[in-house]
């Protein structure tokens, strides 16, 4: 919903359904259009067993009643992801230290390092976010919101192109490529999918559980689809989730 100290949010007036729980349709996959983002899928340091998860379940939703479009192909992916990302850590945690005013123990992100409680492997991140010292808008290029950065406009209009072009109704990948790393592990391949396609579109995503490794690590499966169509993907989510069962806790916590 809308949310004053997020402008982005304004954009949501009058497009959110006073009830979500209308569209839980365990039929909700017949005639979906799904296309694969083997670009993701396919990835070199993508682990096999997430893999053959993620293989099983194109093959469920398909059992399901939904047209699978695979391989769902993303022109020029590459290139237009390429330096989108901008690093506003420092420039929104001063922000949100200076509204707490006085009940800040410390004022600035710099501050919070200077005293070294921090676990030492995130030490490299926090001095990246510290290089950044100009706010987002006096960079070059500058750092928008997506709504308005060229970066992000060229890339939201890429995504919907495709799926314009194949007709699909949603976008499905691995959530993560690879199983969790351990505890201070910043080497093994993170395969982390879920910090591009839709932060950076703006389009909404939802995941869902698609089983378990051998060593009973959890792996998931990502929808995305069009701006302001939440409802499909929950149709689309549930019927899955409702057809597959993978859902239920970790051992020990039954």
């Amino acid at each position: 919903g809308y949310d004053p100290a997020d402008p982005i949010t304004e954009r949501s007036v009058g497009k959110v359904p006073d009830n979500y729980t209308q569209f839980l349709d365990k039929n909700g996959l017949q005639g979906a259009r799904i296309g694969v983002f083997r670009h993701y899928l396919d990835a070199e340091s993508g682990d096999p067993e997430i893999k053959a998860l993620m293989e099983q379940a194109i093959v469920d939703l398909q059992n399901q009643g939904a047209i699978i479009i695979d391989p769902f192909v993303i022109e020029n992916f590459d290139s237009l992801t390429n330096n989108i990302w901008c690093n506003v850590f420092q420039h929104d945690v001063n922000n949100y230290l200076a509204s707490l005013g006085d009940k800040a123990p410390h004022k600035t992100l710099d501050e919070i390092v200077a005293t070294g409680k921090y676990a030492p492997y995130i030490e490299s991140r926090l001095q990246r976010a510290l290089a950044v010292s100009e706010s987002p808008e006096q960079r070059d290029p500058p750092c928008l919101d997506l709504y308005s950065s060229p970066r992000n406009i060229a890339f939201r209009n890429a995504v919907l192109y495709a799926m314009d072009r194949d007709r699909v109704d949603a976008i499905v990948y691995p959530t993560w490529s690879n199983p969790p790393r351990k505890i201070g592990d910043m080497e093994s391949p993170a395969g982390d999918n879920s910090q591009l396609l839709s932060p950076h579109t703006g389009f909404p995503a939802i995941t869902v559980p698609i089983g378990f490794t051998n060593n009973t690590l959890p792996a998931g499966m990502t929808f995305i689809g069009r701006l302001f169509t939440e409802p499909d993907l929950i149709k689309f989510a549930y019927a899955y989730e409702h057809a597959s069962q993978h859902r239920h806790p970790p051992q020990g916590f039954e």
